[in-house]
């Protein structure tokens, strides 16, 4: 019993990941759709608010790497009164914040409600490491194989009457988590030279799914074709 509340407490923690995945892709990827052929709303707004924050620190050094140098860096919470509404915005960068003002008049570009660009200077923070981007970040590598042997049952329960091994299913699945693994790193080098994707968590998955179903479609043609040569009861087809 205590391994079957287990189970389902399990799927249900997952189901919840997999759908804040979702919500968060889609809300990336919209934007970023809009801002690249202009469709974002715009209305009057007024700065009624904007606080800085300032963080500072060296940049690597030694061992670790980098220059060593000392930075500072100054990012902005603004708050904005658009029509009835005032809408807040955070870890807004020094150069999109530049020469704002309390009391300002500006127009704010919206997607859904939500403040993204002010006076055509991006504001929106996007994927970033912290709050719930920080647990989906750690947490993708488990998401894409979850995935990935979620398409595999499906597959398998769909194949009908062909049974395979579990190291046969298993292989597939491994195949395909790693392919997966690897597109991530690929997307991680490119993000590293300022190459990005609003999209980016449906390539690994998509390329590790398509990899592992792949893998399933040939041990099931395997299994079949052993299947005919060898029928039930070990008799060999009557030769005409």
């Amino acid at each position: 019993m205590r391994g079957h509340v287990l189970r389902w407490v399990f799927r249900l923690v997952m189901a919840a990941l997999i759908l804040l995945l979702a919500m968060r892709t889609y809300e990336e990827t919209g934007v970023a759709h809009a801002q690249s052929n202009g469709t974002l709303h715009t209305a009057g707004a007024t700065v009624t608010k904007l606080t800085s924050h300032t963080t500072s620190g060296r940049d690597g050094g030694g061992q670790d790497g980098g220059s060593g140098d000392w930075n500072v860096t100054t990012e902005y919470t603004i708050e904005l009164r658009v029509g009835d509404e005032t809408k807040t915005v955070n870890g807004v960068p020094d150069d999109s914040a530049n020469d704002l003002q309390e009391g300002r008049r500006v127009r704010a570009g919206l997607w859904h409600g939500r403040v993204v660009e002010i006076d055509g200077r991006d504001v929106w923070l996007g994927w970033h490491p912290g709050g719930w981007d920080m647990a989906l970040f750690m947490l993708y590598p488990l998401i894409t194989g979850y995935l990935i042997a979620l398409a595999l049952a499906a597959a398998a329960y769909l194949a009908g009457r062909v049974r395979l091994e579990r190291q046969e299913r298993a292989a597939s699945w491994v195949f395909g988590f790693l392919v997966g693994m690897a597109a991530s790193f690929v997307l991680m080098g490119c993000a590293a030279f300022g190459n990005t994707i609003a999209y980016w968590p449906l390539v690994p998955v998509g390329a590790g799914t398509a990899t592992a179903l792949a893998g399933l479609s040939r041990a099931l043609r395997r299994a079949r074709a052993a299947r005919v040569e060898d029928p039930p009861g070990g008799s060999a087809p009557a030769q005409a």
